[in-house]
């Protein structure tokens, strides 16, 4: 069995109109979320073997939030991954080596959701909790945590069970 773990960049900054989509940081709140997300994973004992992350600031910023490692991912900055539809993502982890056990990728809306949405397949997200959150949405900083039976070049609609879905707002204690 694989993981596939899908996270969407934290919360980035708007407040200088002259920079580039791809060039915006995290914003405070963004760094906040990805440092709760960092413990989650760590308790949940996600660990990926690979990252594949988009080259914009925010995803790279979002990947630097989570690190240091116990063991260390091989880390595969990727261009494509920018603003990537869910063919684009899907072809990105169809080039996985088969001997890679856990993926983690890091990048954009609204491809990233399509891709969890269409992984789940109609089935997946009517069962459980965690499944009808991911229907509704994929706010920033939120991860899906996929099982998948196949191998990486076979990821297809369906093709993943999810375990879970977690969102900085849902793991942030109550006031």
């Amino acid at each position: 069995m694989r993981q596939l773990l899908l996270l969407r960049h934290a919360k980035s900054a708007w407040d200088d109109a002259k920079k580039a989509d791809r060039d915006r940081p995290l914003n405070h709140r963004g760094r906040r979320a990805a440092a709760t997300m960092r413990r989650a994973m760590r308790e949940l004992g996600l660990v990926p073997d690979v990252v594949l992350v988009s080259t914009a600031k925010r995803t790279l910023e979002t990947l630097e939030a989570l690190e240091p490692w116990d063991d260390a991912p091989l880390i595969e900055p990727m261009d494509q991954l920018y603003l990537a539809d869910v063919q684009q993502l899907l072809a990105a982890l169809h080039g996985v080596a088969e001997t890679v056990r856990s993926v983690l990728l890091i990048g954009h809306n609204p491809g990233l959701h399509e891709l969890a949405v269409t992984l789940a397949g109609p089935h997946g997200l009517e069962q459980g909790e965690a499944g009808k959150r991911l229907a509704q949405g994929f706010p920033t900083g939120a991860l899906a945590d996929f099982a998948i039976a196949g191998p990486w070049w076979q990821l297809d609609e369906g093709g993943g069970r999810l375990q879970h879905f977690l969102t900085p707002r849902s793991l942030e204690p109550a006031d």
